[in-house]
């Protein structure tokens, strides 16, 4: 490769970790590296970070992949992360608190006034969930009236980091979709959205889309960094920067990510909703360009759970010991919602839970439970999404899940979809991110050069009949569970300490 060839840095603000990457202009991953991040849970349903945290891992990772490049050829800077974090700025950019995270689930109650205001599914595309943002300003203005009277800016994560790299005060269209402030059929502001949070446009950041410049690297840190003062796109929120990564760009493409939590997207040419099943009707990355997701709150994390109440040291013995016994049929059955859920149910009191336990029930059931009950949800977000006549025969399958050939097979046969994995998936928001960098300063360049899919690396085929026994059997039995236990969720969230009054 010529030496002197640009290369495009790439920026993801994950919720475990920051990671960066560098990509070259054949979209091959030159360096990568990662920072970790932790997360507090100060109380029940609480999810919050340190936006100083934040910048510190970016800092460490952005040393440490320039270390591998020449920081000279780096041409532009894209940037993606978790969305819908709220992270409240004064005059001053002086962080007022904790950053309340896409996870939190405190905001229940401001959630149904927001659904009371006019227009607002209509506008807004989706439910009032807690994640979201807009009902965690309602939540700070109740409770932290101290706080929230301070406030002069409202950032999502990756565009605090902004912020740091550029000194203004911008966003895209992807991930201001999450904020439940934005138009998303017009991808812009709505100020009646904003007013029922107390907030006008002078709290937001400019709009942008995500292959737009945003920005441009202060000359301290790119003194610093060795680097020009480069433009920094707009980028995109981190499922929408995922796909652009693996190519899902187009009308009809999907993709699985199996991260924290677990997500399926699919690609339209214009705008759709469905609210009412709790799909999540977001702009793309791109111009002109939505997707509708289903969101589970927890995916791959569950694993992590089930190895640490279990006693196995780590996750990949806990696949290995899953995968030597295999799934039986009717064993043990998981339910995901360590931290509620989103699609289809929009339930932030649900737990998790393990039922139909016997004397016999050991580790490796508890596992397997694990991988189908975590299937078993993403298996209900999809058929949510393909209520909207949105389907798709194949599926990109990204994130730290996908490294299991054992539970993507196990997938591929719940879901009924042919489901494949593509070079550079692991990394799939960051290097989305990189090719959004790349747009910003080549706008003429076309979608197929810039955003091809990467190579494949495994194909995962369904079974018929192992689809059939999951659709028919097992798929029931989990949506009945819920139903059941339900109650019971509600039930204990009434003792919740910090519950509104």
């Amino acid at each position: 490769m010529d030496a002197s060839a640009p290369l495009y840095l790439g920026i993801d603000l994950g919720t475990s970790s920051v990671k960066a990457v560098l990509v070259d202009d054949a979209g091959g991953v030159r360096a990568s590296a990662s920072s970790p991040l932790d997360v507090s849970h100060p109380k029940p349903r609480w999810s919050e970070q340190d936006p100083e945290a934040w910048w510190s891992a970016t800092e460490a990772a952005v040393a440490d992949v320039l270390k591998q490049g020449d920081a000279r050829r780096v041409k532009a800077i894209g940037l993606s992360g978790q969305m819908h974090g709220a992270t409240l700025l004064d005059k001053s950019d002086k962080i007022l608190r904790p950053a309340i995270l896409w996870n939190d689930g405190r905001s229940d109650v401001e959630c149904a006034e927001l659904e009371k205001v006019p227009g607002f599914r209509d506008v807004t595309g989706n439910l009032a969930m807690p994640g979201f943002t807009a009902p965690k300003l309602a939540w700070v203005r109740r409770h932290e009236p101290q706080v929230f009277d301070r406030v002069a800016k409202v950032l999502l994560p990756k565009d605090y980091l902004r912020l740091r790299l550029t000194g203004d005060y911008m966003t895209d269209a992807s991930d201001a979709a999450g904020t439940l402030w934005l138009d998303v059929r017009k991808r812009r502001w709505s100020d009646a959205m904003l007013a029922a949070t107390g907030l006008d446009t002078s709290h937001m950041p400019q709009v942008f889309e995500g292959s737009q410049p945003a920005g441009r690297l202060r000359k301290e840190l790119a003194d610093r960094w060795g680097m020009d003062t480069v433009p920094v796109a707009a980028g995109g929120g981190d499922n929408a920067a995922g796909a652009v990564g693996v190519g899902i760009v187009r009308h009809g493409q999907a993709m699985l990510s199996l991260g924290t939590s677990g997500v399926y997207f699919a690609v339209s040419d214009g705008f759709r909703a469905s609210p009412e099943t709790a799909v999540h009707s977001f702009c793309h990355a791109l111009p002109d360009t939505w997707h509708l997701m289903s969101v589970m709150l927890n995916a791959a994390n569950c694993l992590d759970f089930t190895a640490r109440l279990t006693g196995q040291k780590d996750v990949p013995s806990l696949l290995a010991e899953a995968q030597a016994r295999g799934l039986h049929e009717n064993g043990p059955l998981f339910l995901p919602y360590l931290t509620g859920e989103r699609t289809p149910h929009n339930d932030p009191h649900a737990r998790g839970s393990f039922t139909f336990l016997g004397p016999d029930t050991d580790r490796a059931d508890l596992a397997n439970a694990t991988l189908e009950g975590v299937g078993l949800g993403l298996l209900d977000g999809l058929l949510a999404v393909e209520g909207t006549g949105l389907a798709s025969d194949e599926i990109t399958v990204i994130g730290g899940g996908s490294r299991s050939a054992y539970w993507t097979q196990m997938l591929a046969d719940i879901l009924g979809k042919r489901l494949v994995l593509r070079s550079g998936g692991e990394v799939g928001p960051a290097l989305g991110a990189a090719r959004l960098a790349r747009l910003a300063v080549e706008p003429g360049a076309s979608l197929d050069e810039v955003c091809p899919m990467p190579d494949i690396t495994a194909v995962r085929e369904p079974d018929a009949a192992r689809h059939a026994y999951f659709l028919q059997t097992r798929h029931p039995l989990f949506r009945r569970s819920y139903e059941q236990l339900k109650p019971l969720y509600s039930h204990a969230a009434q003792s919740d300490d910090i519950r509104p009054a």
